[in-house]
């Protein structure tokens, strides 16, 4: 019997082979990860095995979901600027795992939200940073309690912008938010 995958389930999977080649691993916050020479983003699991039999560094997932700290307006903002992923001159691509610490989530969804927007800005400079960078949010607490990171961020963006994202990551950093942030991972990657 075979087993459909969900299309709002993503697995990261760094090893020896994949369709983004790995540039480097930044530890910023936390642990870090092993080195691995390639990283394949699938819509499947990758086969049951040891991650030494599979050649296999490491390897992570998350879900799509719906938008949690935007209102209406900036969603609808968001959806006029951002570009779409999977664009011909977005050669150059960013993983980034976060693990918010247990007074974050000892919150509500209305202080995180005050946190997240009304103190550290955080859509209002993501808006800044479109269209060019392109991102996707994956959501991992959600699917279990054992998961490392609580959320992985997908970007996408060209060579000429990579300055741009740096900036954009040094922004979000120096947000109050980020005093909430126990573990972060900067994978930088190139198709």
């Amino acid at each position: 019997m075979s087993v459909t995958p969900n299309p709002r389930l993503v697995h990261f999977i760094a090893g020896a082979a994949g369709g983004w080649r790995i540039r480097e691993i930044r530890t910023v916050i936390g642990e870090g990860f092993p080195a691995a020479d390639y990283l394949d983003v699938a819509a499947t699991p990758p086969p049951i095995a040891t991650p030494t039999a599979l050649n296999c560094a490491w390897s992570l997932r998350g879900a799509t979901s719906n938008e949690r700290y935007v209102t209406q307006d900036e969603k609808q903002q968001l959806v006029a600027k951002q570009e779409g992923l999977g664009r011909p001159d977005s050669l150059f691509g960013a993983l980034i795992p976060i693990k918010k610490s247990a007074a974050w989530w000892a919150l509500t969804q209305e202080a995180r939200r005050a946190i997240f927007e009304e103190k550290s800005h955080h859509t209002q400079i993501g808006l800044r940073y479109l269209p060019s960078i392109a991102r996707r949010l994956h959501h991992c607490r959600d699917l279990s309690t054992a998961e490392p990171f609580d959320f992985l961020t997908w970007f996408e963006y060209p060579a000429a912008a990579e300055a741009d994202f740096d900036h954009l990551l040094r922004e979000l950093r120096a947000s109050p938010e980020w005093s909430y942030v126990e573990r972060e991972v900067d994978i930088r990657l190139e198709r």
